[in-house]
């Protein structure tokens, strides 16, 4: 199969309802990135769940239901096609909140079905991960840091269905620890941007926070007892002081984010020496993906680690850093052009991990155990 391939993506597995319609060319049974994203429709949901600063699966589901089939509709307007025109329509699968995952895979079994158009059901994480090929056209293989609110692993990533975890979270995902910090010293949801912003101007170097598993070897990371230290650190303060000031606030913040950054930098490094020794290449790219990607603090960290260990640095641009369709799009695309096929039984999967010999890492995050 060689030529484009137009491909329209559904996305809904925690608060974020998009849809996006991308084309890729196929040669040789395998996708040729990068991929032009021909319209992209994302609805937020964050004024939804703003009041009890955290997503609530019962609303996510419901606002999913409500507002699929629109974005769907936007997006192939905005790309100037109907559904007919389609080669296929992938849908986010799992993992994630269970009543999101149902209303994309049936959501897009219907639009398939419809127009007659074969349908795959995607790994949402495998659109993270395979994002640096939609955006640069980055070769196989290559090393990704998958960071967000419910997720955290390092993964080589060696074909469009080939990943090999060398670490990650065992317990909370980096974006998920943001948000309860953020919303433990009063801050908007969601917590990255707020402690983002907050963190302007402070001084990272007031508050002593530890750096979890920096002194065990291996990838694995921990942000559980970050999280903790930094709350005890909030909490004290307030107690002596009578309440937080602006300037404790932004301390805080500017602390947390630079532990949090600095462990993810470290723990990269160390993957990116083992990922060497499988002799990828003279100059091997790692990646970043996911919503904290879209971090400040957190990219130049990695840039700099990726420069001294030798390694071109990628990162998507913002508008693909966090949940959204173009990268459901593009991995349904590299399945499409390998020849996989989702058939209309396919069930949605609340759990859905990318590496399958990996063992189960401990601990859960909005989107439930990480995978």
């Amino acid at each position: 199969m060689d030529g484009d391939l137009t491909i329209l993506g559904l996305e809904s597995s925690c608060d974020d309802t998009a849809a996006a319609v991308v084309r890729g060319r196929v040669a040789g049974g395998a996708a040729q990135g990068p991929g032009e994203i021909l319209a992209a429709v994302s609805m937020g949901q964050g004024a939804l769940h703003a009041p009890f600063g955290g997503v609530v699966p019962e609303i996510a589901a419901r606002a999913h239901v409500e507002r699929l089939d629109i974005c769907a509709a936007q997006a192939l307007a905005q790309a100037g096609l109907s559904p007919c025109d389609l080669d296929g329509v992938a849908a986010t699968a799992g993992p994630g909140l269970i009543g999101g995952v149902i209303a994309s895979t049936m959501m897009g079994k219907g639009i398939a079905w419809g127009a007659g158009a074969p349908f795959l059901g995607v790994n949402h994480l495998a659109g993270h991960a395979l994002t640096p090929r939609l955006t640069d056209g980055a070769p196989f293989p290559y090393l990704v840091l998958l960071v967000s609110g419910g997720h955290c692993q390092v993964l080589a990533v060696e074909g469009h269905d080939a990943f090999r975890r060398l670490g990650g979270s065992i317990d909370d995902a980096p974006g998920e620890a943001f948000d309860k910090i953020a919303r433990h010293l009063g801050l908007g949801f969601p917590g990255g941007p707020e402690v983002e912003r907050a963190a302007q101007g402070g001084d990272p170097e007031r508050f002593a926070l530890p750096r979890p598993l920096l002194d065990r070897p291996g990838c694995d990371m921990s942000f559980s007892g970050l999280k903790t230290a930094a709350r005890r650190a909030a909490d004290a303060l307030a107690e002596t002081q009578g309440g937080l000031r602006d300037g404790d606030v932004a301390d805080l913040c500017a602390a947390f984010q630079s532990a949090v950054a600095e462990t993810l930098a470290e723990k990269s490094a160390r993957a990116m020496r083992a990922f060497r020794e499988t002799g990828p290449g003279a100059r091997p790219v790692f990646a970043v993906a996911g919503g904290v990607a879209a971090n400040g603090a957190v990219r130049a960290a990695l840039t700099l680690r990726a420069e001294a260990e030798g390694f071109s640095f990628l990162a998507p641009p913002l508008a693909l850093c966090g949940d959204n369709a173009a990268i459901i799009a593009w991995a349904g695309l590299e399945g499409f052009a390998a020849g996989v096929r989702s058939g209309w039984d396919l069930a949605p999967r609340p759990r859905w991990p990318l590496d399958a010999t990996a063992a189960p890492l401990v601990g859960s995050g909005r989107k439930g155990a990480k995978a």
